[in-house]
């Protein structure tokens, strides 16, 4: 029970990666819009960070996922 559990949590958590993905392109698009040069800096860097930060947890759930898949198809990994 505890493996379905961890499963749909690590999907769950890429999900979430993907949703701020998502709203980080959409600030970062949004950004180019602004007038003022300090606005648009702040908001810049603000979706940068949001995309780098959601990027690298798809990834890192992602790499933990295909590990732990790969060591349940070994003959001995379950």
């Amino acid at each position: 029970m505890w493996r379905i559990f961890w499963w749909v949590r690590q999907v769950g958590f890429v999900c979430a990666g993907a949703f701020f993905l998502y709203y980080g392109i959409e600030l970062l698009i949004f950004a180019y819009e602004l007038k003022e040069p300090h606005t648009f800096l702040m908001t810049f860097f603000a979706a940068n960070l949001i995309i780098l930060i959601s990027a690298a947890l798809i990834v890192g759930f992602a790499y933990r996922m295909i590990s732990v898949y790969r060591q349940l198809k070994k003959p001995g990994g379950a």
